[in-house]
C-alpha cells in the first residue's frame, strides 16, 4: 500500500475518527496528519491474506485477536494510527477497544517500492516503543524474501533475512513456517 498525505486541516484524533468513519478509503493519522492509503498490488494483497489465515488457523481457539489490514494500530503513548497488513494481540487491554489495537505482539508490512522505506525507517520507529511487540516482519511482495525485526530478551532489536529455503520463526507466536509458504500459487515480478 502507498501512502498520501490529505489537504486537511490537522485534525484531533476524535476528528479524525469521527471523519474517517464517512470516507470510502482507510486513512492513518500520524501528529494530526492524515494519509490516504490506497491499495497494493494483488500480490501484496494474497501475501496479506495468507499471513491473516495462517495465523488464524495457528491461533484457533486461543485468547489472540487476528487483525488484517482493516484494524488500526494506536501508537502506544501517541495519538497516531496505522493500518499494517496484519497484526496480532494477545493482550487483554485490546479487547475492551472497539476502533483499534495498541498492544500487539506481532506486526506485518507486506513491502511496496513506493512505501518500503517508511516501513523500514518512521514506522518501525513508532512501532518498536511499543513494550509488548516483539516481531515486526517485512514482505516483498516481488521476491521470496522476508526480514524479521525481533525483540531479544534484553530488548534488542535483531533483524534476520529469511529467503528460499529459509523457516521463518516468529517466537511472539510460537509458529515456524518454510518462507515458501506465503509465495505460494504467486508470480514474482519486479513492481512496475
Amino acid at each position: 500500500m502507498t501512502a498520501a498525505k490529505e489537504n486537511l486541516p490537522q485534525l484531533t484524533p476524535e476528528e479524525y475518527f469521527a471523519w474517517e468513519e464517512k470516507q470510502l478509503e482507510k486513512h492513518e493519522y500520524i501528529e494530526g496528519e492524515v494519509y490516504a492509503m490506497s491499495g497494493g498490488s494483488v500480490n501484496h494483497g494474497r501475501i496479506a491474506i495468507k499471513f491473516t489465515a495462517m495465523f488464524d488457523n495457528h491461533l484457533e481457539g486461543g485468547n489472540c485477536i487476528i487483525g488484517n489490514s482493516d484494524i488500526k494500530v494506536n501508537i502506544v503513548t501517541t495519538n497516531n494510527y496505522t493500518y499494517p497488513d496484519a497484526s496480532i494481540t494477545c493482550d487483554d487491554r485490546d479487547k475492551t477497544t472497539t476502533q483499534y489495537i495498541t498492544y500487539p505482539c506481532l506486526i506485518v508490512e507486506v513491502l511496496s517500492d513506493s512505501i518500503e522505506a517508511y516501513d523500514r525507517g518512521s514506522k518501525f520507529r513508532m512501532y518498536r516503543n511499543n513494550p509488548v511487540l516483539q516481531d515486526y516482519l517485512l514482505v516483498s511482495s516481488t521476491k521470496i524474501e522476508v526480514d524479521l525485526y525481533h525483540k531479544t530478551e534484553t530488548g534488542e532489536w535483531i533483524i534476520i533475512n529469511y529467503q528460499e529455503g529459509d523457516t521463518v520463526e516468529l517466537k511472539s507466536i510460537n509458529l515456524s513456517f518454510p518462507v515458501e509458504q506465503v509465495y505460494r500459487g504467486l508470480v514474482l515480478t519486479p513492481e512496475s
